[in-house]
């Protein structure tokens, strides 16, 4: 029974951490790009929109179960220091909470916070806007890393059981 539990822990986060990272993929390969190539009022209010509609969306349930799925399974990991999918497991896990979930707390939020906090039209604006999407592209394509290789993991360690 808990192999079969952690089995269907380690599929939902091989594909959630691979949705993560499709969905991050896409903010740092070109909607950011497009967004910074539209007047700055209008990528700002974009930008502001975005952030408060993900987070009444289908994607925080699967940033906080992925989050949580990867923990658990790390955890597990220390616990089956002899199973071949353990390393794996636990190197996804810490990738993940790390490089995804870690950085959007420390990084990502806080610059969007920041932005949430600007007029679009306003002078302060253009620094906001400017720093926001050198800085928070730049933690996001972390994100998009951290999500693809531990997807990448998790898929190894079912592989390897």
């Amino acid at each position: 029974m808990i192999q079969s539990a952690s089995t269907v822990l380690l599929w939902f986060a091989a594909i959630g951490c691979g949705m993560m990272a499709g969905l991050y993929f896409a903010f740092s390969t070109f909607i950011m790009t497009a967004l910074g190539r539209i007047p700055q009022a209008h990528g700002i209010s974009a930008m502001q929109s975005i952030n408060s509609t993900i987070l009444r969306s289908l994607f925080m349930p699967l940033f906080w179960g992925t989050t949580l799925a990867a923990l658990l399974l790390a955890a597990s990991a220390l616990f089956r220091p002899g199973e071949a999918a353990a390393m794996a497991m636990l190197a996804a896990g810490i990738i993940y909470v790390v490089g995804m979930f870690v950085c959007t707390v420390i990084f990502n939020v806080p610059l969007n916070n920041a932005l949430d906090a600007v007029d679009p039209s306003s002078t302060e604006a253009a620094a906001v806007w400017a720093r926001y999407l050198k800085d928070w592209t730049f933690w996001n394509h972390l994100r998009t890393i951290a999500s693809a290789a531990a997807s990448a993991l998790f898929v190894v360690a079912l592989a390897a059981r």
